[in-house]
Formats: C-alpha cells, structure tokens, sequence
C-alpha cells in the first residue's frame, strides 16, 4: 500500500474552514455496522492502519482521519496545534458525518485527543454516545514516558523550530525503526511513504508546533487521566509489552484506574502494534 494508493482509498472534507484528509470504509450513513472511529499516533498518520483496515471493515463501519498538521490534512502555520482544538475537529468531523454512537479507539498522540473527547463526554458537553473505548500505547501517564531525544529537541520552544528544520529522512528513519520491537517486520519503502507523508504540504514547517503535544500532556494531566477514573465507559487497553516509549507500567496505571476495563498484552511488540503484529492486534479489536 502506497501513501498514494492510500490517498485513493479517502477524501478531503473542510471542518472548521481547514481541510481534513478523512476515510471511510462504508461511505454510507446508513450502514447496520457499529461505527469505529480512530485517533492516529505522532508523527505519522491514519496510514498507520492501511495493514488492519481491510479485517476491521468487516465488523466495524471504520472513520478514520489525519489529525490537522498530519498526513494529507492541512498542515497551516497559523494554528496552536493544541491536542483540545484537534478534539473540535474531531467531533464536528463525526457531526458532519451525522454519527451518534460510536466506538473510538485511539493510538499515541490520539489519546490524549481521545482522553479530552472523555472528559467532556463524562460532563455531557458532547451529543455523542460512546459505546466502547480501545486505548493502545500512548503515554498517557507522561511521567512514565520514556521520550525520544528528537522528541525532546522538538517540544522546546527554543531548539524545536531549528531541529525540525535539521529533521530528514535518514533521521526519521532511525528513530522510527528504533521503537519496533523486531526491526525486521517494517521495510525501508514503508517508512518511506511514512516520510513523503510528514513531509506532505511543507511538514517539517509545523512538526516543533505538533510536538507541543508533550507538554500539554503535563499541563492537562488532571483533566485527562481524571477523566479515565471517572468514566463508566466499558474500556479495553491493548499494549505492546516492548514499546521502548509507552512503557508497560502506563497501562497497569491505567488498568487499575479505570472502573471497567480489560487488559491484553501483545508480546514481543513495539509502539506501533498494528503496523508490527497487525493480525494479532486487530484480532484483540474486534474481541473489544
């Protein structure tokens, strides 16, 4: 699956004035199946899950879409980038589509966009039913985290602007095959239509504002893990045991602070499990 071939595969809808690169794999409202909403990682895109797709359509209607900054979505220079203006998106994405109930599952960087969507669900500020919550690898807990030098570089407000502009394609590549857990299972021509995408509109522009992430994950931190303890969503966490980042001790944390939820453990699995094992993971999905 090439990025372009992926492209194909969507289309482009305004939300907000901005454009939004979105797919969906019924492209119908009225389809009988449960809808799947899905929240992709950093720095990639919903190409994360052109290896799942094809197994999660058969169970589920699948929406998925590249977060503003991301992908083939509109990458402005005059934007915060903050992870509750991409939760706006988001949501007005799904009105847009007319959605009404919804199963969200969120990966990386989209849990936290997921976690703010929660806390507003929990005080009913949105007109959205969430079924099911599927949480997988994502620093939630950032004090666990286990960050990246370029992630570290990139999120400062003084270094971040001058890296990314350092930032190619042979570094991309080292850092990305260097959280997989056996470096074998992601070819040289995928991460290459991962980079043509981060690169996609003049990326590199706003990729230090996209990594302000981080630090919002500190700011925001009692919103949003407060708002996984006091949801009654019925949540199942799916987590690689050796992501080098999202360490295992982020989900215990979380499998013991949300009320009802299950946990399954993917072995021998780095941070991006549905790229690295996406049989395996797709078939704890659809068991959610």
């Amino acid at each position: 699956m090439t990025s372009k071939n992926w492209e194909k595969l969507g289309k482009y809808t305004k939300v907000f004035d901005r454009i939004i690169f979105m797919i969906d794999s019924e492209n119908q409202s009225d389809s009988k199946k449960e809808t799947l909403v899905i929240l992709h990682g950093y720095p990639t895109s919903s190409y994360d899950y052109h290896k799942v797709l094809p197994q999660l359509a058969k169970k589920y209607r699948v929406i998925l879409h590249d977060h503003l900054g991301f992908g083939f979505s509109e990458k402005p220079l005059d934007f915060s980038y903050s992870l509750i203006e991409q939760a706006d998106i988001a949501l007005q994405l799904w009105k847009q589509l007319g959605l009404k109930k919804v199963v969200l599952l969120a990966h990386d960087y989209g849990t936290s966009v997921c976690t703010e969507i929660i806390a507003r669900h929990n005080k009913q500020q949105i007109h959205l039913q969430i079924d099911k919550l599927i949480l997988s690898n994502g620093s939630i807990h950032i004090e666990f985290s286990k960050l990246r030098t370029i992630q570290k570089l990139l999120k400062n407000k003084y270094t971040g602007k001058w890296v990314a502009r350092l930032t190619n394609y042979p570094i991309f590549k080292r850092n990305m095959r260097n959280v997989y857990f056996d470096k074998t299972k992601v070819t040289d021509e995928e991460l290459k239509e991962m980079w043509l995408q981060l690169e996609y509109n003049n990326g590199r522009n706003v990729i230090h504002l996209l990594t302000n992430y981080i630090n919002e994950r500190y700011y925001f931190w009692y919103r949003w893990v407060g708002a996984l303890k006091e949801t009654s969503i019925k949540t199942t966490i799916i987590w690689a045991e050796n992501d080098p980042i999202a360490i295992p001790k982020i989900a215990e944390l979380l499998h013991k602070e949300i009320s009802d939820n299950k946990i399954f453990w993917m072995k021998n699995c780095g941070h991006f499990l549905m790229l690295e094992q996406p049989k395996e993971w797709s078939s704890l999905v659809l068991k959610a």
